[in-house]
C-alpha cells in the first residue's frame, strides 16, 4: 500500500478568480479566504474479487473493524444501513481522546467500482473520500483517494492531522491484509 499526501491551495468562487461579488467587493477590500487543502493517497490490491471487497468496504459497519481502537470508532445509525446517494451516516470517535460526533453523505454510488462519502459535520473543515475498486490479475485493486482541510491551520496538519492519517491508514492495511490476505503482484518498475 503507498501512502501519499500533497497540499493543494484552493480559493473559493468562480473562473478566472472571479468570486462571484463583482467589482464592489474589490473596492470594499474583500478578499477570497484561501482554503489550504491536502490530499490523501493510498492504493493496496486484495487477492479476492471486486464483488466481495467491495461488499465488505460498502457497508458501514465494517468500519469498526478497519479503524484502529485507540480512535473509539462507532457508528451511530442504526443497522442495517441500505448505501445510496444522499443517505447521511452518524458516527462518533476520539482524536487525542476529545470526544467527536462526525456525519458523512454518500454523495456517489456506483457499485462495485466506486462511492463517495462527504462528511457534513464532523472534525475536519473539508473532506471528500472516493472509494475506488479495479479488478485486476491479482484480484482487487483498491484506491482511497481523500481531499481534506484540516481546522487549525497547517501546523495542525503538520504535527497533528497527517501523523493521525499516517497511524490510522497502516492499521486499516494491515486489518484488510487479515481480512483478504497478502498482497500479491510484482513490484512496479517505474
Amino acid at each position: 500500500m503507498g501512502f501519499y499526501s500533497k497540499t493543494d491551495d484552493r480559493t473559493g468562487g468562480g473562473e478566472d478568480g472571479d468570486d462571484g461579488r463583482g467589482d464592489a467587493a474589490h473596492e470594499t477590500g474583500w478578499r477570497k479566504s484561501a482554503l489550504k487543502t491536502y490530499t490523501l493517497e493510498s492504493e493496496i490490491v486484495l487477492p479476492r474479487g471486486i464483488e466481495e471487497v467491495f461488499a465488505f468496504f460498502s457497508d458501514a459497519m465494517n468500519l469498526e473493524a478497519i479503524t484502529p481502537p485507540w480512535v473509539q470508532f462507532s457508528v451511530l445509525t442504526p443497522a442495517p444501513i441500505e448505501m445510496r446517494v444522499g443517505l447521511r451516516i452518524d458516527y462518533k470517535l476520539k482524536i487525542h481522546r476529545f470526544p467527536v460526533r462526525w456525519q458523512s453523505e454518500i454523495t456517489a454510488w456506483e457499485p462495485p467500482h466506486r462511492f463517495i462519502d462527504e462528511q457534513r459535520r464532523g472534525p475536519y473543515r473539508l473532506w471528500i473520500h472516493e472509494h475506488r475498486f479495479e479488478s485486476c490479475p491479482e484480484g482487487t485493486r483498491m484506491t482511497d483517494h481523500v481531499r481534506y482541510a484540516a481546522l487549525g491551520g497547517s501546523l495542525v496538519q503538520k504535527y497533528l492531522v497527517a501523523p493521525d492519517l499516517r497511524r490510522i491508514w497502516a492499521y486499516r492495511e494491515a486489518q484488510m491484509r487479515k481480512r483478504f490476505g497478502p498482497e500479491r503482484r510484482e513490484p512496479a518498475v517505474v
